[in-house]
């Protein structure tokens, strides 16, 4: 097992152990890639959507907000083409009758190639100290420039495919590169054949009387049912966006790596609405907006990298990822498209209603392009959460597990300590947590040694901890701790709020 395969599967019992996530249905053996979130986990969630709101909504004025529901008219999934074309490719192993998306199977393999390239540059780097030049080594080296091109002519082979829908170029793709079933370890393999991805269920009273409906496979149809709604109602002249978080459903067959995939999960998407011609600048300045919003938490700019789609879908004429390294190496935690105006159209022919903007400047009407930022919040909870955890050795020989967690998104702000239970420290401990939890989501605690107590808000990732004892109560001062440095110092009870909001506060990020 790899040293991030150990680390992620740390993060999956801390996340069940500290109240983030657990197994959904878990007294009834669990359901699978359905999950549910703890106490912790769901402040960290709103904490992530009040971040992304703030930023897209509240500093934007021209972007405005929606909650449209989740199930639409059928004929909304027809037009936006997701009852033709949402299809994933699978293919079954016969010996092991296991179900797998053939994508997913080659990309494991691009995987394996890329990983001996990263252990080949870990050797140079050893071998080589400081005079090691990565740029370089990547540039020159044979071994590594010809592993770039297996997976340059695999992705190619298999994009060209998956693209024209030729789904035996595919299978010959696993064959030739000799990708054997993880559990039966064959590579006895059926044809790839598409499966759609849409949950189907019934609206009405008794099964011969219903109509089919779906649960929405993404949030955007949504907003674009509702463009003339929003622009009239909220006064919005273009460019403006429209945004929204919500649920989204996808029946993956392969859910897998804990919230990564799964079959119900959440996005904040926008959908932004230009005249056409004007789409390309919009998407270079969301490309730029958004990479920087990920970049305002923290977490390093070196795990993040854009990742443009060579094959576009029928849609988009321009296309990006923002991938972030997971332990499981780099995958999409965000993408942003260029949509033309093929939403808008698709839903102004299906429906026959007119789905137009007036211009008062240029004097015409015209269906608006879009440029699209859609990102998955549980992606982006996993990725805050991946990337805080943390085991340190402290210099007294002792360890600790914390979770590092940007102190904007941390689920409990202050922890608030009385030293004992008795000598008033517990009341004078309860008038300092009404002080701040207004404005700072604050845990009173008074179980344990003091000791124990902080190890215990480390694990949670709270980012400072109060401690009320004797000296309190004579001239006003706590002990307040630092998560990230562990330093302790003296403070008074009246500085306390400021100190807390200089390092929590939004403004402190997103100015």
């Amino acid at each position: 097992m790899s040293n991030y395969e150990d680390i992620f599967k740390k993060v999956v019992s801390h996340s069940k152990e500290y109240g983030y996530v657990f197994q959904s249905s878990e007294i009834y053996d669990g359901l699978a890639a359905a999950y549910d979130y703890g106490p912790n986990g769901v402040e960290l969630k709103n904490n992530i959507k009040n971040y992304w709101w703030k930023s897209m909504v509240n500093m934007h004025e021209n972007i405005v907000g929606l909650d449209s529901s989740i199930f639409m008219h059928p004929t909304t999934w027809k037009a936006s083409g997701h009852i033709d074309a949402f299809n994933d490719p699978l293919v079954d192993n016969k010996d092991s009758k296991k179900r797998y998306r053939a994508d997913v199977l080659i990309e494991d393999h691009i995987a394996k190639i890329e990983a001996k390239i990263e252990k080949d540059v870990l050797k140079a780097a050893k071998r080589f100290g400081e005079a090691f030049n990565k740029e370089e080594f990547l540039a020159t080296n044979g071994r590594i420039l010809d592993r770039q091109k297996q997976i340059d002519a695999i992705n190619e082979k298999m994009n060209t495919s998956l693209s024209s829908n030729n789904l035996e170029k595919v299978k010959e793709l696993i064959e030739e590169l000799d990708i054997k079933c993880p559990v039966s370890g064959t590579n006895n393999w059926t044809d790839v054949r598409q499966f759609n991805l849409m949950f189907k269920t019934q609206m009405g009273a008794t099964a011969d009387g219903s109509s089919d409906l779906y649960l929405r496979p993404e949030t955007a149809q949504g907003i674009f049912v509702n463009f003339l709604n929003v622009q009239k109602t909220a006064r919005m002249k273009i460019p403006f966006g429209i945004a929204q978080i919500g649920k989204a459903f996808r029946n993956e067959i392969v859910a897998r790596q804990f919230i990564f995939r799964m079959r119900e999960f959440e996005q904040m998407e926008m959908q932004f609405f230009v005249r056409p011609g004007e789409e390309m600048k919009w998407y270079a300045y969301w490309k730029d907006f958004r990479m920087k919003w990920h970049n305002s938490l923290g977490m390093g700019e070196d795990n993040y990298r854009f990742h443009d789609h060579e094959n576009l879908a029928h849609y988009a004429n321009a296309a990006t990822d923002i991938e972030f390294k997971f332990p499981f190496g780099f995958k999409e935690l965000e993408g942003i498209h260029s949509r033309t105006d093929f939403d808008l159209k698709a839903h102004q022919e299906h429906s026959a209603k007119k789905l137009q903007y007036f211009d008062p400047e240029l004097g015409e009407s015209y269906v608006p392009y879009v440029v699209e930022t859609s990102i998955g919040l549980d992606r982006m909870f996993l990725s805050v959460l991946s990337n805080s955890f943390r085991e340190e050795e402290l210099e007294n020989g002792e360890s600790r597990v914390v979770l590092k967690i940007p102190a904007v998104l941390a689920p409990i702000k202050a922890a608030i300590l009385p030293l004992t239970k008795k000598d008033g420290m517990p009341e004078k401990a309860r008038e300092i947590m009404k002080i701040l939890q207004l404005d700072f989501n604050c845990q009173y605690e008074e179980k344990d040694s003091i000791g124990k107590r902080y190890r215990r808000q480390d694990a949670i990732g709270t980012p400072f901890c109060i401690t009320v004892d004797h000296q309190t109560l004579e001239d006003n001062t706590v002990t307040l701790r630092d998560r990230d440095t562990m330093i302790q110092e003296r403070v008074s009870v009246e500085k306390l709020h400021s100190i807390i909001a200089g390092k929590v506060n939004i403004t402190k990020y997103l100015a």
